[in-house]
């Protein structure tokens, strides 16, 4: 099982450890394209604060965030499980795992990024901020720029097993699954039910949207759960206890949509 996971936009603070080694990282096949996103960030950041705070989407109360892209060569290191934070992380809580579980983790767990495409979470990178919605100036907007990279190497390290695609709609525009490929997809959604004037009504709540994402992904990896395709990752949910409702494609060559309906936010 592979699961596509969204960055946090929040991360926490660039580690102690050795440097970045670009060499290092998971998904060698994107070197090239990292080392092309990491000069023009770096160079931008480095060159004009106002331009790259513009460039980057930044408050003016986050201006430190361009002086922490001018360091990412030398800046400290940490797994990337560890730099990224926020609800959804919080609830996977990775530190916690037993040590099954985080073994698991590290062999299914694949964050996308716009800076460095897509990093599995034992990779060493340093604290940054580069949304797959940036538009930097030579390369263009990062949602398109990676999409070529990505095609040649995600079926690879999709494998010939279950997708469990999480991504929220920016990180999707980087790679989407084709072929044999989404067929074995499942796209998740977090739906909210509740009664109002005695109709149910459902909405998609983005804080509980991430953090159910979170316990259902850390759940499956306690459970030691390997389903092989969408219709067993179904079953597998259900009996974790949540409720599924799923939805096959109507064609080959697309992905499943699963709803996920929940009656409480917390």
């Amino acid at each position: 099982m592979l699961v596509l996971l969204p960055p946090s936009e929040g991360k926490a603070a660039s580690g102690r450890g050795a440097p970045l080694k670009p060499e290092s990282l998971s998904l060698p096949g994107l070197a090239d394209a990292r080392a092309a996103v990491l000069d023009e960030l770096v160079g931008l950041c480095a060159a004009d604060q106002e331009k790259a705070r513009e460039v980057l989407g930044l408050s003016e109360g986050l201006r430190g965030e361009i002086a922490k892209n001018v360091e990412l060569r030398t800046a400290g290191t940490r797994p990337a499980g560890e730099i990224y934070t926020g609800v959804l992380y919080d609830a996977l809580d990775l530190a916690s795992l037993d040590a099954a579980a985080k073994r698991r983790a590290g062999k299914s767990l694949l964050v996308f990024s716009g800076l460095w495409g897509a990093v599995r979470v034992g990779d060493r990178i340093p604290s940054y901020r580069c949304s797959m919605g940036v538009k930097l100036p030579g390369l263009g907007a990062l949602g398109a720029y990676w999409r070529e990279p990505m095609a040649r190497v995600m079926p690879e390290a999709a494998g010939d097993g279950l997708v469990l695609d999480l991504r929220s709609s920016a990180y999707t525009a980087a790679w989407k699954p084709k072929g044999g490929t989404a067929e074995r997809t499942a796209s998740v959604r977090v739906l909210h039910s509740q009664l109002v004037d005695g109709v149910e009504k459902r909405s998609v709540v983005s804080h509980f949207n991430k953090a159910t994402k979170g316990r259902m992904v850390r759940d499956l990896l306690v459970s030691g759960a390997r389903p092989e395709g969408p219709a067993e990752l179904v079953e597998a949910l259900r009996e974790l206890g949540y409720v599924v409702e799923a939805e096959a494609p109507a064609r080959a060559g697309r992905p499943w949509s699963l709803d996920v309906v929940v009656t409480e936010i917390h």
